[in-house]
């Protein structure tokens, strides 16, 4: 049976009308019911295990009741159950299947900038050394250089306490290297795209720039509460939510949850290495989607 006609059929039998105003919250409150009655199914499965014979049965009772009150809900606002499944399952895939899978990998498409000059374009492949010191009020700042350039301007972890945000650019570049975006790299790399006024504007500007480094500023103060994601494989769904929120707008709109993971979870694992050595370059690889952290010799780093 297709979904979309077990719907109408399930509309058949509702005993109230649709449109009256009370209907949704009848089926709301009837929902709630349902699921605590499959709660107590489960309550005897775990008091008498395989003794409670009935259990199978009493599970396609409970559940096809449930699905009865969501199609209900369904009907009553005008949404097909067809295009719920639909959108639920395209969510749940771009938040888990895995990034090799060749399905996946279609779905990134190319880079945003593969169609300007090159000199527009994030360079495909780029190093960045990081080198830390004191400055003249003798407080702990780290010059960055990519490519040999120097990279913005002095940094300092601006902070009560030393929290090394000081390294936060590498939450830039891993945006880069995993999702080929970052307005804040973009210009200090000097690769904004201003043959395109519109995209210069709005994909470049100050306030995709302003949203880049909110959602480092972000991404960093829910890392401090999960051991800045030592050990971690899977981040906070509401947190990856909230970054698209902001950029539902730009064209990193395209990239995936799961896309979005990989690159912050890459970006703090070379994080932790680089608060650890204090100094160091990392090797980013936007077609192989990797950064790589070498430390720097005492002769490199004087």
């Amino acid at each position: 049976m297709e979904v979309d006609e077990y719907q109408a059929l399930a509309a058949e039998t509702m005993q109230f009308d649709k449109k009256e105003s009370t209907a949704l919250s009848i089926v709301m409150l009837g929902l709630n019911g349902e699921v605590g009655g499959l709660s107590t199914e489960y309550k005897k499965k775990l008091r008498d295990g395989d003794n409670y014979e009935i259990f199978k049965e009493k599970l396609i009772e409970e559940l096809g009741d449930i699905i009865w009150y969501l199609a209900s809900i369904a009907t009553i606002e005008d949404i097909p159950l067809s295009q719920i499944l639909t959108h639920n399952l395209k969510k749940t895939q771009d938040r888990w299947e895995d990034l090799t899978d060749k399905a996946q990998l279609e779905l990134e498409g190319e880079f945003f900038d593969d169609n300007y000059d090159e000199d527009e374009q994030l360079p495909r492949e780029f190093v960045a050394e990081f080198r830390e010191g004191t400055d003249k009020h003798n407080k702990k700042c780290v010059n960055i250089f990519v490519n040999g350039e120097t990279f913005g301007n002095t940094i300092r972890d601006n902070h009560y306490e030393g929290d090394y945000y000081r390294y936060h650019d590498l939450f830039h570049f891993s945006y880069v290297t995993v999702l080929g975006w970052s307005p804040t790299s973009r210009g200090l790399m000097h690769k904004k795209r201003r043959s395109d006024e519109k995209v210069n504007e709005i994909e470049d500007g100050g306030r995709a720039v302003v949203i880049d480094e909110a959602i480092s500023a972000l991404v960093f103060e829910h890392a401090r509460n999960h051991n800045f994601y030592e050990g971690v494989t899977t981040i906070d769904e509401q947190l990856l939510q909230t970054i698209r929120l902001l950029t539902r707008h730009l064209e990193v709109s395209k990239a995936t949850p799961k896309q979005w993971e990989q690159a912050i979870l890459t970006g703090f694992e070379v994080w932790r290495k680089m608060r650890v050595e204090k100094t160091g370059r990392v090797i980013c690889n936007l077609h192989e989607k990797t950064m790589l952290f070498e430390p720097l010799d005492n002769e490199e780093h004087s």
